[in-house]
């Protein structure tokens, strides 16, 4: 086996044969070596197998941030299986057309879980390839787990050993399927050989190790809290302490009881953790290795993280599904100002370039484009799709505006949708919201563009306060005309005590439009 596998089945096998004896994995209930992980998984596998899977058929999982989770990932893969992870948040048709689009013939989900029974309402009659479903318990006794992995015991361990040996670096290993912020979601093919690669160079950013203890927030069903998390700890070493949803008093003791180290997520977690009232009962010392990425990551919130909270190494990066997850990350040498300000460099074999568009000659601004070797397959079913995103020459068209500074670190300026044209002047939403992140008072802020009779669209400011705070209207607007020009100062505000956000942070401007 090489020292650089480029499978999930062959990583799996060389991090057991490294660190045999190495914690892999600590929840609530499980405590995992990666050797006994790698029994785990390998079992996971012969029950797939007993199930009747074949190398190339889709296993969904619809669950939370368990353990069942990462062996049920990997089980998948190692029996040659292609991994179809569900968003939690999903009702049960969202999850039925992902289930029939994919062709799912297992899905292993969650039983109750937060009061729901999300399994039990599904329409099976609509899912003729669905032809099992194994119930994980979360919230009490309903699982079929035990039973599903026991059906497994007949298969010889040298059959779950030949289908892993047989999976190909560029065998299907997942259709992610994308957020949907902007309509109906993709599934997103993605290559082993591409799910390992992004996430390795992700790690050396950190410098992760096996000596590293990390704390995953991020959902496990997400590109964040998969391949940032369960792929990354597998070719590092790393120990995973995954939380079953993000419960912040949870988070601090966690930190403090097994002194992690690693604690990526969206920055919402981080303002969370740096304003809650039981911070300063809990050693955060341990801290190492923060990274965060959004659309808009508050300057302020980089060095609140970096001073209040004294994490060594605090990163943002850039990705979406389409690239894998990845793109480009700040490095741990790069100073406090470009950390702050700017996505970094690309990393492993990315290229960066921007397009600009038709007559906007005077901007630094263009569309960003990503090109690698671990940009997706394609989109499934959908060529029309995959043509329109990746151009002939192998540029992923990502939809997003930025800029690069003279050292090649990428600046997001917005998304292309988000862009709105008040007065004639091209607004992009990003700029307003790093500045009112500044104004005191301000928890989370998301800006869009409304209709408006004379100027065709004006700012409204969506404002989460901060606990305590008084702001009103009137102080936000007059704040942002101080900073900004006339047209891009937001014309209302509306405060909600919290923002809608998808599993990787970003606000769902969509749902805004909405409420507006």
């Amino acid at each position: 086996m090489s020292a650089d596998p480029r499978t999930t089945p062959a990583a799996l096998d060389h991090i057991a044969r490294t660190l045999p004896d190495h914690d892999a994995l600590l929840t609530d209930d499980v405590r995992l070596t990666y050797s006994q992980l790698r029994d785990e998984v390998r079992r996971a596998a012969a029950a797939l197998i007993a199930l009747g899977v074949e190398p190339g058929d889709r296993v969904a999982l619809w669950s939370p941030n368990t353990w069942h989770w990462v062996v049920t990932c990997l089980g998948a893969q190692y029996a040659g299986g292609v991994l179809v992870p569900l968003n939690t948040r999903y009702t049960a048709s969202e999850a039925t057309d992902i289930l029939a689009r994919s062709k799912s013939k297992v899905l292993v989900g969650m039983g109750r879980f937060l009061k729901a029974d999300r399994l039990a309402e599904l329409d099976r009659s609509a899912l003729p390839d669905l032809k099992h479903v194994v119930r994980i318990p979360i919230e009490g006794p309903d699982g079929t787990w035990d039973e599903f992995i026991a059906a497994g015991a007949g298969v010889p361990d040298g059959e779950v050993d030949a289908r892993a040996a047989a999976v190909g670096p560029d065998d299907l290993s997942d259709i992610l399927f994308t957020s949907g912020t902007t309509g109906r979601s993709k599934g997103v093919l993605c290559a082993h050989r591409q799910s390992l690669a992004g996430p390795a160079a992700w790690a050396a950013c950190g410098q992760m190790s096996a000596d590293d203890r990390y704390l995953c927030i991020n959902p496990f069903f997400h590109n964040f809290g998969y391949k940032a998390g369960i792929l990354a700890c597998l070719q590092t070493g790393a120990t995973l302490i995954p939380q079953l949803t993000f419960d912040p008093a949870g988070a601090l003791a966690a930190i403090a009881e097994h002194k992690i180290t690693v604690l990526p997520g969206p920055p919402t977690i981080y303002q969370t953790l740096l304003d809650h009232p039981e911070r300063d009962r809990h050693d955060l010392s341990s801290l190492r290795f923060a990274v965060t990425g959004a659309a808009t990551v508050p300057v302020v919130l980089i060095e609140r993280m970096q001073t209040e909270l004294d994490i060594d190494i605090v990163l943002t990066a850039y990705g979406l599904t389409e690239s894998g997850g990845f793109g480009t990350m700040c490095r741990a040498d790069d100073d406090a100002v470009t950390v702050a300000t700017t996505c970094g460099r690309p990393i492993g074999d990315f290229e960066l370039r921007l397009e600009k568009p038709a007559g906007a000659a005077d901007s630094d601004a263009g569309e960003v484009l990503l090109r690698s070797d671990n940009i997706m397959l394609g989109y499934l079913d959908d060529a029309e799709a995959t043509a329109a995103a990746i151009d002939a020459d192998g540029w992923l068209h990502t939809g997003d505006v930025g800029t690069v500074d003279e050292s090649g670190n990428l600046r997001i300026t917005d998304r292309l949708k988000d862009m709105y044209i008040c007065g004639g002047f091209n607004v992009y939403p990003a700029e307003i919201e790093q500045v009112l992140a500044r104004l005191d008072g301000v928890a989370d802020v998301a800006v869009i563009g409304v209709p408006d009779d004379r100027l065709g669209e004006v700012g409204r400011a969506f404002i989460v306060r901060r606990p305590g705070s008084e702001l009103d209207d009137a102080t936000v607007i007059a704040y942002a005309r101080e900073h900004l020009a006339n047209f891009k100062a937001p014309r209302s505000v509306t405060f909600t005590d919290s923002l809608p956000r998808n599993p990787g942070g970003k606000v769902v401007k969509p749902e805004l439009r909405e409420w507006a």
